[in-house]
Protein backbone atom coordinates (compact mmCIF):
# COMPACT_ATOMS: atom_id res chain seq x y z
CA UNK A 1 0.00 0.00 0.00
CA UNK A 2 1.62 3.36 -1.07
CA UNK A 3 0.18 6.93 0.55
CA UNK A 4 1.42 9.76 -1.36
CA UNK A 5 1.09 13.21 0.52
CA UNK A 6 2.15 16.49 -0.95
CA UNK A 7 3.58 19.41 1.00
CA UNK A 8 3.06 17.95 4.20
CA UNK A 9 4.22 17.49 7.87
CA UNK A 10 5.41 15.01 10.04
CA UNK A 11 2.78 14.93 11.81
CA UNK A 12 0.50 14.17 8.52
CA UNK A 13 3.09 11.25 7.83
CA UNK A 14 2.72 10.03 11.21
CA UNK A 15 -1.05 9.86 10.68
CA UNK A 16 -0.91 7.81 7.44
CA UNK A 17 1.19 5.78 8.61
CA UNK A 18 -1.39 4.26 11.40
CA UNK A 19 -4.10 4.01 8.46
CA UNK A 20 -2.00 2.22 6.64
CA UNK A 21 -1.32 -0.45 9.06
CA UNK A 22 -5.33 -0.74 9.95
CA UNK A 23 -5.50 -0.65 6.31
CA UNK A 24 -3.17 -4.09 5.37
CA UNK A 25 -4.23 -5.58 9.27
CA UNK A 26 -1.00 -5.04 11.05
CA UNK A 27 -2.12 -2.65 13.46
CA UNK A 28 1.02 -3.52 15.74
CA UNK A 29 4.49 -2.37 15.42
CA UNK A 30 6.78 -5.37 15.23
CA UNK A 31 10.13 -2.79 14.27
CA UNK A 32 13.07 -3.38 16.23
CA UNK A 33 15.35 -0.34 14.43
CA UNK A 34 14.87 3.02 12.51
CA UNK A 35 16.87 2.64 9.35
CA UNK A 36 17.76 6.52 8.10
CA UNK A 37 18.73 6.13 4.64
CA UNK A 38 20.66 9.79 2.95
CA UNK A 39 21.08 9.63 -0.62
CA UNK A 40 19.61 11.43 -3.65
CA UNK A 41 17.09 10.74 -6.90
CA UNK A 42 19.58 8.61 -8.64
CA UNK A 43 20.37 6.47 -6.24
CA UNK A 44 17.70 6.15 -3.94
CA UNK A 45 15.95 2.76 -6.21
CA UNK A 46 19.36 1.04 -5.09
CA UNK A 47 19.49 2.17 -1.58
CA UNK A 48 15.67 1.68 -0.99
CA UNK A 49 16.26 -2.27 -2.73
CA UNK A 50 18.85 -2.81 -0.13
CA UNK A 51 16.94 -1.98 3.02
CA UNK A 52 13.82 -3.63 1.97
CA UNK A 53 15.99 -6.66 1.28
CA UNK A 54 17.63 -6.37 4.46
CA UNK A 55 14.27 -5.88 6.53
CA UNK A 56 13.88 -9.49 6.34
CA UNK A 57 16.56 -10.54 8.58
CA UNK A 58 15.89 -6.54 10.71
CA UNK A 59 12.33 -5.61 10.41
CA UNK A 60 12.20 -1.58 10.51
CA UNK A 61 11.06 1.55 9.66
CA UNK A 62 13.10 2.75 6.70
CA UNK A 63 13.07 6.32 6.41
CA UNK A 64 14.57 7.80 3.31
CA UNK A 65 16.10 11.17 3.00
CA UNK A 66 16.20 12.50 -0.45
CA UNK A 67 17.48 16.32 -1.00
CA UNK A 68 15.89 18.03 -3.81
CA UNK A 69 17.85 20.92 -5.12
CA UNK A 70 15.95 23.61 -5.94
CA UNK A 71 16.48 25.75 -9.41
CA UNK A 72 15.28 29.59 -8.44
CA UNK A 73 15.59 31.24 -5.52
CA UNK A 74 12.41 31.77 -4.85
CA UNK A 75 12.10 28.09 -4.87
CA UNK A 76 15.36 27.91 -2.23
CA UNK A 77 13.79 29.89 -0.07
CA UNK A 78 10.20 28.15 0.34
CA UNK A 79 10.66 25.00 2.59
CA UNK A 80 8.45 22.16 1.29
CA UNK A 81 8.06 18.23 2.46
CA UNK A 82 6.68 15.73 0.16
CA UNK A 83 6.16 12.26 1.49
CA UNK A 84 5.78 9.00 -0.07
CA UNK A 85 4.63 6.20 3.02
CA UNK A 86 4.67 2.33 2.30
CA UNK A 87 3.53 0.06 4.04
CA UNK A 88 2.63 -3.74 3.89
CA UNK A 89 4.04 -5.39 0.99
CA UNK A 90 5.34 -2.53 -0.79
CA UNK A 91 7.64 -1.99 2.39
CA UNK A 92 9.50 -5.24 2.97
CA UNK A 93 8.75 -6.64 6.57
CA UNK A 94 8.74 -2.82 8.16
CA UNK A 95 7.67 0.66 7.50
CA UNK A 96 9.34 2.87 4.73
CA UNK A 97 8.61 6.49 4.15
CA UNK A 98 10.62 8.27 1.37
CA UNK A 99 10.58 12.21 1.94
CA UNK A 100 11.41 14.93 -0.52
CA UNK A 101 12.91 17.83 0.96
CA UNK A 102 13.10 21.05 -1.04
CA UNK A 103 14.16 24.78 -0.22
CA UNK A 104 14.95 25.38 3.30
CA UNK A 105 13.73 22.03 4.74
CA UNK A 106 16.81 20.21 3.09
CA UNK A 107 19.09 21.98 5.54
CA UNK A 108 16.76 20.62 8.50
CA UNK A 109 16.59 17.18 7.67
CA UNK A 110 16.93 16.45 11.34
CA UNK A 111 13.78 18.30 12.55
CA UNK A 112 11.47 16.06 10.03
CA UNK A 113 12.87 13.03 10.62
CA UNK A 114 13.14 13.19 14.45
CA UNK A 115 8.96 13.09 15.05
CA UNK A 116 9.47 9.78 12.96
CA UNK A 117 11.75 7.82 14.66
CA UNK A 118 10.46 4.97 16.26
CA UNK A 119 10.38 5.29 20.14
CA UNK A 120 12.85 3.45 22.94
CA UNK A 121 14.64 1.57 19.47
CA UNK A 122 18.07 1.95 17.78
CA UNK A 123 18.66 4.83 15.12
CA UNK A 124 20.95 3.91 12.17
CA UNK A 125 21.77 6.42 9.81
CA UNK A 126 23.29 4.83 6.20
CA UNK A 127 24.41 7.34 4.37
CA UNK A 128 24.77 5.67 0.42
CA UNK A 129 26.38 8.84 -1.26
CA UNK A 130 27.58 12.32 -0.35
CA UNK A 131 28.22 10.61 3.36
CA UNK A 132 30.08 13.95 5.34
CA UNK A 133 33.67 13.94 6.61
CA UNK A 134 32.61 13.85 10.25
CA UNK A 135 29.52 11.50 10.18
CA UNK A 136 28.66 12.14 14.04
CA UNK A 137 28.82 16.03 13.80
CA UNK A 138 26.34 15.80 11.21
CA UNK A 139 22.58 16.68 12.24
CA UNK A 140 21.26 13.63 10.96
CA UNK A 141 24.21 11.33 12.47
CA UNK A 142 24.11 12.96 15.93
CA UNK A 143 20.72 10.97 16.35
CA UNK A 144 22.10 7.56 15.50
CA UNK A 145 23.69 5.17 17.47
CA UNK A 146 25.63 3.49 14.26
CA UNK A 147 26.68 6.16 11.23
CA UNK A 148 27.30 3.49 8.28
CA UNK A 149 28.96 5.24 5.45
CA UNK A 150 30.76 3.76 1.88
CA UNK A 151 34.19 5.23 0.92
CA UNK A 152 34.09 3.37 -2.13
CA UNK A 153 31.47 5.73 -3.20
CA UNK A 154 33.44 8.37 -2.63
CA UNK A 155 35.70 9.69 -5.51
CA UNK A 156 39.05 9.73 -3.97
CA UNK A 157 38.51 6.47 -2.07
CA UNK A 158 41.93 6.63 -0.42
CA UNK A 159 41.90 10.08 1.03
CA UNK A 160 38.14 9.49 2.02
CA UNK A 161 40.03 6.64 4.91
CA UNK A 162 42.29 9.06 6.15
CA UNK A 163 39.56 11.82 6.76
CA UNK A 164 37.25 8.78 8.02
CA UNK A 165 40.33 8.27 10.78
CA UNK A 166 41.04 12.22 11.43
CA UNK A 167 37.03 12.01 12.65
CA UNK A 168 36.10 8.78 13.97
CA UNK A 169 33.72 8.32 16.52
CA UNK A 170 32.65 5.11 18.23
CA UNK A 171 29.69 3.73 16.46
CA UNK A 172 31.30 4.70 12.92
CA UNK A 173 31.71 1.92 10.28
CA UNK A 174 31.40 1.86 6.64
CA UNK A 175 30.84 -0.77 4.20
CA UNK A 176 34.41 -1.24 2.58
CA UNK A 177 35.39 -2.50 6.34
CA UNK A 178 32.13 -5.14 5.42
CA UNK A 179 32.87 -6.03 2.43
CA UNK A 180 36.44 -7.43 3.65
CA UNK A 181 34.66 -9.78 6.74
CA UNK A 182 34.96 -12.96 5.09
CA UNK A 183 38.53 -12.69 3.68
CA UNK A 184 39.61 -11.64 7.75
CA UNK A 185 38.02 -14.62 8.82
CA UNK A 186 39.29 -17.09 5.85
CA UNK A 187 42.76 -15.33 7.12
CA UNK A 188 42.38 -15.65 10.64
CA UNK A 189 41.33 -19.61 10.15
CA UNK A 190 44.22 -20.69 7.86
CA UNK A 191 46.72 -19.11 10.30
CA UNK A 192 44.96 -21.14 13.15
CA UNK A 193 45.26 -24.93 10.85
CA UNK A 194 48.85 -23.81 10.77
CA UNK A 195 50.82 -22.23 13.11
CA UNK A 196 53.56 -20.27 12.04
CA UNK A 197 54.99 -17.10 12.60
CA UNK A 198 54.41 -14.25 9.39
CA UNK A 199 56.96 -12.29 8.09
CA UNK A 200 55.73 -9.91 5.11
CA UNK A 201 52.37 -10.03 3.13
CA UNK A 202 50.79 -8.88 0.13
CA UNK A 203 47.36 -7.94 -0.59
CA UNK A 204 46.67 -7.51 -4.20
CA UNK A 205 43.37 -5.89 -5.40
CA UNK A 206 41.90 -2.87 -7.74
CA UNK A 207 44.00 0.38 -7.48
CA UNK A 208 40.95 2.54 -6.02
CA UNK A 209 39.36 0.05 -3.76
CA UNK A 210 39.45 1.04 -0.48
CA UNK A 211 38.59 -2.45 1.12
CA UNK A 212 41.95 -3.52 0.12
CA UNK A 213 44.09 -0.67 1.70
CA UNK A 214 41.91 -1.36 4.73
CA UNK A 215 42.94 -5.34 4.64
CA UNK A 216 46.11 -4.03 4.16
CA UNK A 217 45.81 -2.08 7.39
CA UNK A 218 43.87 -4.47 9.29
CA UNK A 219 47.44 -7.36 8.60
CA UNK A 220 49.93 -5.04 9.15
CA UNK A 221 48.47 -3.86 13.25
CA UNK A 222 47.42 -7.60 13.94
CA UNK A 223 50.32 -9.28 12.57
CA UNK A 224 53.37 -6.05 13.05
CA UNK A 225 54.64 -7.11 9.48
CA UNK A 226 55.43 -5.13 6.72
CA UNK A 227 52.47 -5.60 4.21
CA UNK A 228 52.87 -4.24 0.43
CA UNK A 229 49.91 -3.02 -1.77
CA UNK A 230 49.95 -4.33 -5.73
CA UNK A 231 47.32 -3.29 -8.16
CA UNK A 232 45.37 -5.60 -10.22
CA UNK A 233 42.96 -5.52 -13.08
CA UNK A 234 40.08 -6.61 -10.25
CA UNK A 235 37.89 -7.46 -9.43
CA UNK A 236 37.88 -5.95 -5.80
CA UNK A 237 40.14 -7.89 -4.11
CA UNK A 238 41.87 -10.54 -6.07
CA UNK A 239 44.64 -12.17 -3.76
CA UNK A 240 46.47 -11.87 -0.63
CA UNK A 241 49.90 -13.81 0.00
CA UNK A 242 51.43 -13.78 3.71
CA UNK A 243 55.12 -15.39 3.50
CA UNK A 244 55.53 -17.43 6.52
CA UNK A 245 57.71 -19.41 8.74
CA UNK A 246 55.84 -22.58 7.93
CA UNK A 247 55.84 -21.48 3.85
CA UNK A 248 53.83 -19.19 1.63
CA UNK A 249 49.83 -19.12 2.50
CA UNK A 250 48.04 -17.65 -0.89
CA UNK A 251 43.87 -17.05 -0.88
CA UNK A 252 43.81 -16.22 -4.32
CA UNK A 253 40.27 -15.40 -5.88
CA UNK A 254 40.85 -14.19 -9.71
CA UNK A 255 37.17 -14.14 -10.75
CA UNK A 256 35.11 -12.53 -7.39
CA UNK A 257 33.03 -15.70 -6.83
CA UNK A 258 35.56 -18.78 -6.28
CA UNK A 259 39.01 -18.85 -3.97
CA UNK A 260 41.89 -21.05 -3.54
CA UNK A 261 43.25 -21.63 -0.48
CA UNK A 262 47.43 -22.82 -1.27
CA UNK A 263 48.95 -23.75 2.31
CA UNK A 264 52.84 -25.84 2.23
CA UNK A 265 52.02 -29.40 2.89
CA UNK A 266 48.39 -29.02 2.33
CA UNK A 267 46.29 -29.63 -0.69
CA UNK A 268 44.37 -26.67 -2.18
CA UNK A 269 41.55 -25.97 -0.92
CA UNK A 270 38.04 -24.02 -2.98
CA UNK A 271 36.82 -21.47 -0.66
CA UNK A 272 33.18 -19.70 -1.50
CA UNK A 273 33.87 -15.98 -1.34
CA UNK A 274 32.14 -14.18 -3.80
CA UNK A 275 31.38 -10.71 -3.60
CA UNK A 276 28.40 -9.87 -1.34
CA UNK A 277 25.43 -7.28 -2.40
CA UNK A 278 24.52 -4.19 -0.53
CA UNK A 279 21.84 -5.75 1.36
CA UNK A 280 23.55 -8.27 2.66
CA UNK A 281 26.71 -5.72 3.91
CA UNK A 282 23.83 -3.79 5.50
CA UNK A 283 21.71 -6.78 7.28
CA UNK A 284 25.61 -7.20 8.80
CA UNK A 285 26.05 -4.07 10.12
CA UNK A 286 22.32 -4.09 11.55
CA UNK A 287 23.45 -7.24 13.74
CA UNK A 288 25.53 -4.84 16.04
CA UNK A 289 24.96 -1.70 17.01
CA UNK A 290 27.90 -1.28 19.22
CA UNK A 291 31.22 0.04 18.13
CA UNK A 292 33.36 -1.83 15.89
CA UNK A 293 37.11 -1.46 17.84
CA UNK A 294 38.52 -3.65 15.37
CA UNK A 295 37.55 -1.29 12.61
CA UNK A 296 38.71 1.97 14.60
CA UNK A 297 42.36 0.32 15.17
CA UNK A 298 42.88 -0.80 11.52
CA UNK A 299 41.54 2.37 10.14
CA UNK A 300 43.63 4.63 12.25
CA UNK A 301 47.29 2.31 12.08
CA UNK A 302 46.37 3.00 8.09
CA UNK A 303 45.90 6.46 8.03
CA UNK A 304 48.77 7.21 10.12
CA UNK A 305 50.93 5.47 7.63
CA UNK A 306 49.42 7.05 4.98
CA UNK A 307 50.17 10.27 5.66
CA UNK A 308 53.62 9.48 6.37
CA UNK A 309 53.83 8.21 2.57
CA UNK A 310 54.28 11.09 0.11
CA UNK A 311 54.29 10.64 -3.88
CA UNK A 312 57.58 9.76 -5.04
CA UNK A 313 59.94 11.80 -6.88
CA UNK A 314 60.01 11.84 -10.22
CA UNK A 315 63.86 9.53 -11.48
CA UNK A 316 66.30 11.67 -12.88
CA UNK A 317 67.63 11.13 -15.97
CA UNK A 318 70.82 9.05 -16.37
CA UNK A 319 73.97 10.63 -16.69
CA UNK A 320 75.69 9.95 -20.26
CA UNK A 321 77.42 6.60 -19.91
CA UNK A 322 75.25 5.82 -16.98
CA UNK A 323 72.55 2.51 -17.64
CA UNK A 324 68.74 4.15 -17.45
CA UNK A 325 67.47 2.50 -14.08
CA UNK A 326 65.68 -0.55 -14.12
CA UNK A 327 61.78 -0.96 -14.55
CA UNK A 328 60.11 -1.91 -10.88
CA UNK A 329 58.54 -5.32 -11.39
CA UNK A 330 55.44 -4.72 -10.32
CA UNK A 331 52.84 -1.24 -9.92
CA UNK A 332 52.07 -0.04 -6.60
CA UNK A 333 48.74 2.12 -5.60
CA UNK A 334 49.89 5.77 -5.98
CA UNK A 335 50.93 7.69 -2.75
CA UNK A 336 50.98 4.07 -1.11
CA UNK A 337 54.23 1.97 0.42
CA UNK A 338 54.46 -0.94 2.51
CA UNK A 339 51.93 -0.70 5.67
CA UNK A 340 54.57 -1.32 8.11
CA UNK A 341 55.35 -0.23 11.27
Amino acid sequence: MKIDLTETTASKINKALVEGRRAVGTPAIGMVLTLVIVTDEENAYDALKAANDASREHPSRTLVVIKRVSRSPRDRAKARLDAEVRVGTDAGTGETVVLRLYGEAIDHAQSVVLPLLLPDAPVVVWWAVNAPLDPASDPLGALAQRRVTDAYAAEQPVEELSGRAATYTPGDTDLSWTRITPWRSMLAAALDQAPCTVTSAEVEGEEFNPSCELLAMWLAGRLNVPVTRKVSAGPGLTAVRMESSGGTIVLDRPDGSLATLSMLGQPDRAVALKRRETSELLAEELRRLDPDDIYAAALKYGVDRLADTDAQPAPQAPAAGEDAPAKPAAKKAPGKKAAAK
